[in-house]
């Protein structure tokens, strides 16, 4: 159930975070830089996390592409949740400098992210305090650190120095955030990256890894199929955030008739785990799929999973295939270890990873469990987003 409270928490703070976004040039790439990404099942988290170097100490933080400050729990901590690696202390890093309370990066927050910063009351520190729709919150101080990506060096890098923090982030040091304002790592590499990143994430929670590119040169990729482009759709208010247009959906070789193609908007996350879809396209698609599913046992709904089944003791399983059609024709091909949710582990009670939104007019979420084995490609300044399939679970 916990996977479930966490999505549904996270779908509020998505909708609720509506932001302005800067327009930004292009820059020339200079670097790469590819770091394994694994399932944070080990750190009890749902989301899946890196390794990186902050001013040369190791830090394990969730990936995120629907937040924009990246912030690890800084010492002196005034409340800190237990995390694997080391806190990070400030004092003993020598490329560390705390951001003063009246300079241009300081005042420039809320106006790019909408987080909270104000001024320390006993020190010209540029604080700042965020809570996500989950309960989850971090306030601390920015700061400017080194951080090395995989052995690409960025000098003064502005992050959050979290002494506050709680909530759903499992044993991780904290977050890295690549949204699309002016804070996020993808804007601030852009010199070196050039406003580009990708990644493919692996099927299992355990002795699997796949990998988080930054940079867009596609030799690095492990794609067996080319990569193909749909746009990315920029509305102003909500810019930070990924949106494209569904605008067809196919199970085995039925193509789904539904209202709510005609307006398509979905935003695509790394951070959900569970694919939300408006009513009318999610009834068509469970109808559609149970059709073609009829001959297996049904088994009890498991929270806002309302398609399951009982699988036990088969030694296979025939499943209809699954298709997403994005604007310009773009077809993705959901892997089959994104189909179900295993709410049981011996297969009684196996769910369709996917729900329904309450309304019509609510945004579709395209969670991480439908991305797996697939190489997805955000090029922020070419406002184009690719897919191609990839075999991401290598050890």
């Amino acid at each position: 159930m916990k996977i479930i409270e966490s999505d549904n928490s996270r779908i509020s703070s998505l909708y609720h975070r509506i932001k302005n976004f800067d327009s930004r040039s292009p820059k020339t790439v200079l670097s790469e830089s590819q770091i394994p990404i694994t399932s944070g099942a080990k750190l009890q988290t749902l989301n899946y996390i890196v390794s990186i170097k902050l001013g040369n100490n190791e830090m394990t933080v969730i990936v995120d592409t629907g937040s924009d400050l990246t912030w690890v729990q800084c010492q002196p901590c005034s409340s800190c949740y237990n995390q694997q690696d080391p806190i990070f202390n400030p004092s003993t890093s020598q490329s560390y400098q705390q951001i003063p309370c009246n300079s241009p990066t300081c005042s420039s927050v809320q106006i790019a992210t909408g987080i909270s910063s104000f001024c320390g009351s006993d020190q010209p520190s540029c604080n700042y305090s965020f809570s996500y729709g989950d309960g989850s919150h971090t306030s601390g101080v920015l700061g400017w650190e080194q951080i090395d990506l995989a052995g690409t060096i960025i000098d003064g890098f502005v992050f959050g120095c979290g002494q506050s923090n709680y909530g759903l982030f499992g044993g991780t040091s904290g977050l890295m955030g690549l949204g699309r304002t002016q804070l996020s790592l993808i804007s601030q590499t852009i010199f070196q990256f050039g406003g580009i990143f990708s990644y493919c994430l692996p099927p299992r929670e355990y002795d699997s890894s796949g990998s988080l590119v930054l940079g867009g040169d596609p030799s690095i990729f492990k794609n067996n199929t080319p990569v193909s482009y749909t746009r990315m759709i920029l509305d102003p208010p909500e810019s930070p955030f990924y949106f494209l247009n569904l605008t067809g959906i196919s199970i085995g070789a039925v193509a789904l008739q539904a209202s709510g193609f005609y307006n398509g908007k979905v935003l695509i996350d790394s951070g959900t785990a569970i694919t939300r879809l408006v009513p009318s396209i999610y009834i068509a698609l469970r109808d559609e799929f149970m059709r073609q599913f009829s001959e297996y046992l049904v088994a009890p709904g498991y929270s806002i999973l309302d398609t399951c089944f009982n699988l036990a003791g088969l030694r296979e399983v025939s499943i209809p295939t699954m298709k997403f059609v994005f604007e310009g024709g773009v077809e993705v091909d959901v892997d089959v270890n994104g189909m179900f949710y295993y709410v049981k582990e011996d297969a009684s009670q196996v769910c369709l990873a996917l729900a329904s939104l309450t309304y019509e007019d609510e945004v579709g979420i395209i969670g991480n469990y439908q991305q797996k084995n697939l190489r997805v490609i955000y090029d922020t300044l070419g406002s184009r987003l690719g897919f191609a399939e990839e075999t991401c679970g290598w050890l």
